[in-house]
């Protein structure tokens, strides 16, 4: 073992949370192997770039940061001190080779789906001197060489977590780089999934968001070698004790099936909360796009998940901008986000991403008109936004108390819809799920009152 006696790393994540997830799984990997975490790159003996791929300059925005980090290696080594810097994750993936050689002053290259061999690789780095590069996807299975669910148990969670239960995608979004970074669908074992989730209990956590680049189409191996659906998993996990609210995303329309729906109406601990994306409202986008569903069939899929959960709200994913988007089909956008009235969702600009079919295909959209329309889209869905919070007020909801306040006697928790929400309550009630009424909205966050006697 490399003596990591009295060093420190630092691990900045970028992009989803399955990134997050990663970033706090190679925490453990490094705490487990003797290392402090530190909280900033200036003087740590490890920097690790915990890259995502997904959205637009990627690749440019950890060249750039690269080029920071590496002026704090060269601050260290003036002082006599050897900083190792670290790129990991989709752009990690993507380019392996290329990284070092636009940037040789770092050490270990590693994707997605190999970065529980961290320990090995600063072993072979300290014993060979020479930059380490590991993105084949061999699946030895990672999730076993992160050491079991116990190392979970060497970081402090909060009362929220992450669990990854399911990686990769075998859709192939035209426009998305997910198949050629995370690899194919691949879902953990029940038993797997349900040690992680109790060891988080017993840690203090209560409420686990279940992750997967496509996570509703989780077909794990359950005790008895069978295939276990999402809907089947979460009825397991919501028998943990400890466990309180279960959540899940990222979602594909096409693997919303009926067991899944009937779950949102069945279990109470399942919150009413989706996450959905469709990405555009034009059927002729949606093909281009290879979603392999029409915006019809996401509308009614939408009617059919409400119908088993009046109280549910929605969230989505949109692209504009697309290659041959025109302006009739951003307006039919516009129209599906008017029909189906999202509590919250995420838009962006289409960007071009090397080695998907999408990039190479001539009729791209003008930049001018892409910010255009991504205005456009924005105002409505924020106003949408805006619709829902206001709907809130009055109501009941019951909150999970998070963390302090900044004032004092103040409590910050989760709505069931990750709505933030301020109110006054005791100090060290973390964890506590509290029933409140909905007082007023703010920019960012609701105001409540706790009702005593009802949570």
């Amino acid at each position: 073992m490399t003596d990591t006696s009295a060093k420190t790393a630092f691990v900045k994540s970028y992009g989803c949370q399955m990134n997050v997830y990663d970033s706090t799984r190679m925490q453990e990997l490094l705490t487990a192997q003797g290392y402090a975490l530190a909280d900033g790159p200036e003087q740590a003996d490890l920097v690790v770039l915990n890259t995502c791929h997904i959205r637009e300059k990627a690749s440019d925005k950890v060249y750039s940061e690269l080029g920071k980090v590496r002026e704090m290696k060269e601050a260290q080594a003036a002082a006599g001190k050897d900083m190792l810097i670290a790129v990991a994750g989709c752009v990690a993936q993507a380019e392996g080779q290329e990284i070092i050689r636009r940037q040789n002053a770092v050490d270990l290259v590693f994707g997605p789906q190999t970065y529980h061999r961290l320990p090995e690789m600063l072993k072979a780095r300290a014993e060979t001197g020479r930059a380490v590069i590991e993105t084949e996807f061999a699946r030895d299975d990672k999730f076993d060489g992160l050491g079991g669910a116990n190392s979970r148990k060497a970081l402090k969670q909060g009362v929220a977590a992450f669990l990854t239960v399911q990686e990769g995608c075998d859709k192939f979004c035209s426009f998305c780089v997910v198949p050629y970074t995370r690899g194919a669908e691949f879902s953990r074992p029940v038993s797997q999934v349900l040690d992680e989730a109790r060891v988080l209990a017993e840690s203090g956590v209560r409420e686990v968001t279940l992750l997967g680049q496509n996570v509703n189409a989780y077909r794990g191996m359950g005790a008895g070698g069978e295939t276990t659906s999402l809907a089947k998993l979460v009825a397991e996990l919501s028998r943990i004790s400890g466990i309180q609210r279960i959540r899940y995303t990222t979602s594909h329309p096409n693997d919303m099936t009926e067991d899944l729906i009937a779950a949102h109406a069945e279990n109470e601990k399942l919150m009413p909360y989706l996450h959905l994306p469709i990405q555009a409202g034009s059927d002729k986008v949606l093909k281009a796009m290879n979603r392999g569903h029409t915006a019809d069939h996401y509308v009614r899929l939408i009617e059919r998940v409400r119908a088993a959960r009046p109280d549910l709200a929605i969230s989505g994913d949109f692209i504009v901008g697309f290659p041959g988007e025109s302006d009739a089909d951003f307006e039919a956008t516009l129209a599906v986000v008017r029909e189906v009235k999202y509590a919250s969702a995420y838009s962006f600009k289409y960007s071009e991403r090397p080695g998907t079919p999408a990039a190479d295909r001539k009729n791209q959209v003008p930049e001018e008109v892409k910010l255009e329309r991504l205005y456009r889209l924005q105002a409505l869905l924020t106003e949408q936004l805006n619709d829902f919070n206001r709907s809130c007020v009055g109501k009941t909801l019951t909150v999970l108390v998070e963390k302090p306040g900044r004032n004092a006697g103040q409590v910050i928790g989760r709505s069931p819809y990750l709505q933030s929400v301020h109110f006054d309550y005791p100090a060290g009630r973390e964890g506590q799920i509290v029933a409140c009424r909905i007082e007023e909205t703010r920019t960012n966050s609701l105001s409540a009152t706790a009702l005593e006697g009802v949570a």
